[in-house]
């Protein structure tokens, strides 16, 4: 069979989808002919570079395989962007979708690409496959040094100046991610209520944003620990350039082993690495370092519950391609399994606060500034990792907008009998 064959075949079938389902974006293909062949040359369209892609789709129309033609650049966007892109996408569902298309021309396509080589490069299935964390520190450090040893250059690329890589809090969604990353670290301190001299454990301190911005502001003492080689260097010099090193100290070093006590605890985007069934540990470790009248913020991505454990454990494709590709050894859990976990380890949990939007607008932002800076990611880490980091960033960024991901801060205490000590309302938070 004639590769023109094919292309007259496919552009028969994008033609009716469009029609049946309701498809807004066009299509430019291979032979740089367009679906419709009205489609101006500024206007929204996805790309295919080659008859492989289309073969490779059809037998196999799976998350990873569109991850792996995105990364390569054999599927592309003009003129727009990921978010376009989902925004201009079918109204109906994707079984309506298949009930509306002609099985008969769906069928006929699928089988003239049956033998047509699926080409390449196939640039992630280098990435092997990843199980939920053994809770080792050899295996947690390298799985964090995967994510975050990328490259300084490349996160200053596209985080605000400090470096928070963890959700913002916006006091006004017109803010940048500047101010609110300022505002959320400064929300996290009053959370916890610092007073100078106290004791401050940041677990998973990244580039030490917050206990800089701690030992700053609200004079603590302030320690933070982290598995990342590339944090732990840079942080280290940010502590000496603004001459904190009397008050900041920093480890590279698993949190399991630390001992001593901490007056206050925080946790911002850490907790995700540990893993389901490293949750004991971690929360009998957080209790034995907290001081008796301390407070511990917990700060985690969470998914909604399910009717049970094992449905939640259950990945969907979306989220087994983030901890393949992103965050090996990663899970997350729902807000009702921390609030659980915290209350069976002794602790008792005294306010719950839902971020999932701060998240999304974080993560739009995210995206739209590494896009704008694109070209020197490229140089910095290529463009096959650029690419990829644009296409996460989008995707998370819309779980968060359609709730399938959430963010929640959860204060806690140790459980005691008596006063918590901590004043009757939330007012003082956000005068």
């Amino acid at each position: 069979m004639s590769a023109e064959t094919r292309l007259e075949s496919f552009r028969k079938l994008l033609v009716h989808a469009r029609e049946r389902a309701g498809i807004e974006i066009g299509f430019v293909l291979w032979d740089g002919s367009t679906v419709p062949d009205a489609l101006g040359p500024s206007a929204l369209a996805i790309v295919i570079a080659d008859e492989g892609a289309v073969a490779a789709l059809l037998r196999r129309p799976k998350i990873d395989t569109l991850a792996n033609l995105w990364v390569s650049k054999r599927i592309d966007i003009r003129s727009g962007t990921l978010f376009d892109a989902v925004t201009a996408r079918p109204r109906l569902r994707s079984r309506e979708i298949r009930r509306a298309l002609d099985k008969r021309l769906v069928l006929g396509t699928l089988l003239k690409f049956l033998l047509v080589p699926r080409g390449g490069p196939w640039p992630l299935e280098a990435i092997a496959d990843v199980k939920p964390s053994d809770g080792s520190e050899a295996e947690n450090k390298a799985n964090i040094q995967h994510h975050y040893d990328v490259s300084n250059a490349f996160y200053q690329l596209f985080l605000d100046p400090e470096l928070v890589y963890s959700c913002a809090y916006f006091t006004s969604w017109d803010n940048d991610i500047a101010t609110a990353q300022r505002d959320k670290l400064e929300m996290i301190c009053r959370k916890l209520r610092l007073k100078p001299g106290e004791r401050l454990l940041d677990v998973g301190c990244g580039w030490g944003a917050l206990v800089c911005h701690a030992a700053q502001h609200h004079a603590v003492r302030a320690h933070g620990v982290t598995l990342s080689q590339e944090q732990f260097d840079l942080a280290r010099e940010k502590v000496a350039r603004l001459g904190l090193t009397e008050r900041v100290t920093l480890e590279l070093r698993d949190y399991r082993s630390l001992d001593g006590q901490f007056d206050k605890i925080a946790s911002i985007g850490m907790f995700e690495h540990v893993g389901i069934d490293n949750h004991p540990a971690y929360f009998s470790t957080i209790r034995r370092l907290l001081a008796p009248d301390g407070i511990y913020l917990h700060h985690a991505i969470t998914r909604p519950g399910k009717r049970d454990d094992r449905s939640f454990r259950r990945k969907r494709p979306e989220y087994a391609a983030i901890t393949r590709y992103i965050f090996p050894g990663a899970e997350l859990d729902h807000i009702a399994m921390t609030v659980g976990n915290l209350e069976r380890h002794g602790f008792e949990v005294h306010d719950v606060e839902g971020w999932r939007e701060h998240y999304a607008r974080t993560c739009r932002l995210w995206h739209d500034r590494l896009l704008a800076n694109r070209d020197a990611a490229e140089r910095e880490v290529g463009e096959q990792k650029t690419r990829l980091w644009l296409l996460y960033l989008a995707g998370v960024s819309i779980g968060f907008e359609r709730g399938t991901l959430g963010l929640f801060q959860t204060l806690a205490s140790k459980k005691r009998r008596g006063a918590s000590g901590l004043p009757p309302t939330r007012a003082d938070l956000y005068r």
